[in-house]
């Protein structure tokens, strides 16, 4: 039968997905504007909710589309204007350079870290010990790398692992030519358990690592973007926000490793898969086989890319540039030095970054609605009416929730700009500001784990070409980051609530391990950056 215009269209409208999926895009695009007439700020809500909806359904169609036409039509109906989106994208230029030239420059770095976590994998035998080194390692990279780059990292090895898995399962050799078919004596039930088993143990280490990425995020002022808002905001240089945060942050970090052990010895909440015995064989020929034909050019390849990363590490703590445009020089010095000349070797390094760069371009409209709307302003004021340390405790919470559907970057921005605007308006003294700019970091950096939306490396681990292949979806993720979300946030809520943070920060000015700042420095800092 001939297809009516009506049906093509149906059938075109977000491709593949799922005819339930469409028609509740179609529903939210119809109601949008009713809503909006009737009352602004519900319709400000319900955009937020169906955005987040489209990032939950990832798997079912890429939230780039539907989250678009949301948001698109938010400013034609007025939720926002263009010139606020436009604002919104030029006051997070940085994260953007970030992804479009720092993720590139990481795929240039791939044998590399491919070379160093493949030995990790095959020399390490105990899950419990790998997920720990993973967990630790990406903390400690994210303390001086941004999140964002660290977990770029972990997708581009775990990417590695299963293109290798894949490739002899598919019955071929390592070799990039002459490749002879594989005897292989598995059933395709086998096959199956051993493939899912195998997806398994990478969703496990990548959970771990980004769990790790927020555990280290949350120590430095270059840790995650909001942070360096924060220490501009309250004049603070990298060794005093560590110092600051470490109250909270390093009881923080140690919960956040036993309960790495804890879920992985008791199998609990998706965790405890076992690398196969076969996979890990085929991993450990792949190692040895590397190593065998390993050729002089490839030598100096490594070489020239652990010279790049330690210029990365180097370059981002000391923050000598921007991430981005660091990551730009890493890009250059890579494919210079190791012969990467060819104009369509170079766009291959793209393909992953530049999708997430639109959709996250997306997000910063979303957060002009929920600005222009002003969605957050009644939580904004209701921590506010609280004074002392239940102050800090309201405000750590609010931080906390909202971060968890909304983005942690917007989140802190908001409310360290009000709670500067509360110290200059005489509302709060400066102990007080230091103690909730405290708060408000370590809120929307903890327990924005809960949820791919709240943390920009968990949503572009969502979004990545790796997450189908090991069925890492929404929920899954959620599910998985839920004991890190609970143990994360309690500790960091205890160590608030029971006073120890006041009482640190108290031994470290009677240390001299602080300056305290006038407010009139505080005014002048926020001049200058203006």
């Amino acid at each position: 039968m001939p297809v009516t215009l009506s049906q093509a269209f149906i059938s075109n409208f977000l491709g593949s997905s799922p005819k339930w999926y469409k028609i509740t895009i179609l529903a939210f695009l119809l109601i949008n504007p009713i809503l909006f007439y009737f009352d602004p700020f519900v319709a400000g809500w319900a955009l937020v909710i169906q955005f987040i909806f489209t990032l939950a359904m990832a798997l079912k169609c890429y939230p780039l589309q539907p989250g678009g036409l949301l948001a698109i039509e938010a400013v034609i109906i007025g939720m926002t204007t263009p010139n606020q989106v436009m604002h919104e994208i030029e006051a997070n230029l940085e994260v953007i350079l970030l992804l479009v030239f720092m993720v590139a420059g990481i795929y240039f770095m791939k044998q590399l870290l491919l070379f160093g976590f493949t030995k990790i994998i095959t020399k390490v035998r105990s899950k419990t010990a790998v997920s720990l080194m993973f967990c630790a390692a990406a903390a400690f990279l994210s303390a001086f790398l941004d999140a964002l780059t660290v977990i770029a990292v972990i997708i581009a090895v775990a990417v590695g692992f299963y293109s290798i898995y894949h490739k002899v399962a598919s019955g071929m050799s390592f070799g990039e030519s002459h490749d002879q078919p594989q005897n292989n004596n598995q059933t395709l039930d086998e096959h199956e358990n051993e493939l899912e088993a195998f997806r398994g143990y990478l969703r496990n280490l990548l959970m771990h690592a980004g769990v790790g990425t927020a555990l280290g995020g949350v120590c430095t002022m270059v840790g995650e973007p909001q942070n360096l808002i924060i220490a501009a905001q309250a004049n603070w240089n990298f060794a005093e926000f560590a110092i600051r945060m470490s109250p909270v942050t390093v009881p923080v970090f140690f919960a956040g490793l036993l309960t790495c052990l804890a879920v992985e010895k008791f199998k609990i909440f998706g965790y405890g898969a076992q690398l196969p015995e076969a996979v890990h064989k085929i991993l450990c020929e792949y190692a040895d086989h590397e190593d065998a034909h390993r050729t002089n050019r490839d030598n100096m390849k490594l070489i020239v890319q652990a010279i790049v990363g330690v210029w990365l590490v180097v370059g981002l703590a000391m923050h000598l540039a921007s991430v981005g445009l660091i990551g730009l020089t890493v890009i250059i010095l890579c494919t210079a030095f190791n012969g990467v000349t060819d104009e369509h070797a170079l766009g291959k390094a793209f393909e992953e970054a530049l999708p997430f760069t639109s959709l996250l371009a997306v997000f910063f409209a979303v957060v002009a609605v929920i600005i222009d709307q002003q969605l957050f302003a009644p939580v904004i004021q209701w921590a506010l009416s609280f004074e002392g340390n239940i102050q800090l405790v309201v405000f750590f919470i609010a931080n906390a929730v909202l971060s968890m559907v909304s983005d942690n970057v917007f989140v802190g921005t908001v409310y360290i700009n009000e709670v500067k605007a509360a110290l200059l308006n005489g509302q709060i003294t400066r102990e007080q500001f230091d103690l909730l700019a405290v708060a408000i970091n370590t809120g929307t950096n903890l327990p924005s784990v809960a949820t791919p939306n709240g943390q920009a490396a968990f949503l572009f681990l969502l979004t990545s070409a790796l997450a189908p292949l090991i069925r890492l979806s929404y929920g899954r993720m959620v599910w998985m980051a839920l004991p890190y979300t609970i143990i994360l946030s309690v500790v960091g809520l205890v160590t608030i609530e029971t006073g120890f943070l006041v009482e640190m920060t108290q031994y470290f000015y009677d240390n001299n391990f602080l300056i305290h700042h006038s407010v009139q420095e505080v005014m002048n800092s926020g001049a200058a950056s203006h």
